[in-house]
């Protein structure tokens, strides 16, 4: 692949990866189950079972997970042709997806901060 065609992969799948990782930590399709993880990341005996419940309330960590289950699907590999183009392209893919999550979380508290106006405003109308 060229680089250019790499490029356009890397900014592409990042996109299911932000979708799957932000849905499942956020959205209220999950509710439940992130009560759930976050219940158990805070009472768990061991470290690594609560850090294991953690990664599935932080966007962050389990958008790395995401990306692994994409690399393996797609086998797509950055800048190299080898095991180090899988963690390149690793790396870079979370970095671009979260790029993406935090551009819609600032777009929807925008989003949100009209509502709250419009409502106010509809409020005064009454």
């Amino acid at each position: 692949m060229d680089l250019t065609t790499q490029i356009v992969w890397l900014f592409i799948l990042a996109i299911p990866v932000a979708c799957i990782a932000w849905t499942v930590t956020h959205e209220e399709v999950f509710r439940e189950p992130r009560e759930y993880c976050v219940r158990k990341s805070e009472s768990c005996r061991t470290i690594a079972e609560r850090k294991f419940f953690y990664l599935f309330t932080c966007e962050y960590c389990f958008s790395h997970y995401v990306t692994v289950f994409i690399l393996i699907i797609t086998q797509f590999k950055l800048l190299l042709d080898n095991w180090a183009g899988y963690v390149i392209a690793g790396f870079s893919i979370v970095w671009i997806a979260n790029l993406y999550m935090s551009i819609y979380a600032f777009i929807r508290i925008d989003i949100k901060k009209e509502r709250i106006i419009t409502k106010k405003e509809e409020e005064k109308l009454d």
